[in-house]
């Protein structure tokens, strides 16, 4: 029984999943892949939500998604390790990182300041 359970409750990450799948060998694969993000919006989604379940990981590509934007950033933007503690199912906006410099930036204006302290 604990098992029809666990296939209950991942039904619809699964879902959300096989969506983005057809998504990727469908529209994607005639409009041309083209992200300025590592990895794509698809792969980052993807990857969201099976590491942190549908409802956190899809909040956190859809900020992904509308982050992509023109005048949006680019670079290497990997999936969060952990979900931010002040995350909650009630305040589900605060998953997703809806402005952010990409992880390489982040890492050279990190050089940078630590360089001038010297």
């Amino acid at each position: 029984m604990p098992t029809l359970l666990a296939l209950l409750r991942s039904l619809p990450a699964r879902a959300a999943r096989a969506l983005i799948l057809v998504y990727r060998v469908s529209f994607s694969a005639f409009a041309g892949r083209f992200c300025r993000y590592a990895p794509t919006c698809s792969e980052y989604a993807d990857e969201a939500i099976a590491k942190h379940g549908f409802w956190a990981g899809g909040w956190m590509g859809f900020a992904r998604i509308c982050r992509c934007r023109p005048g949006g950033g680019a670079g290497f933007d990997p999936v969060p390790a952990t979900l931010r503690a002040d995350a909650s199912p009630l305040t589900p906006w605060r998953y997703g990182v809806w402005r952010q410099r990409p992880v390489c930036d982040a890492v050279e204006s990190e050089r940078e300041t630590d360089s001038s302290s010297i």
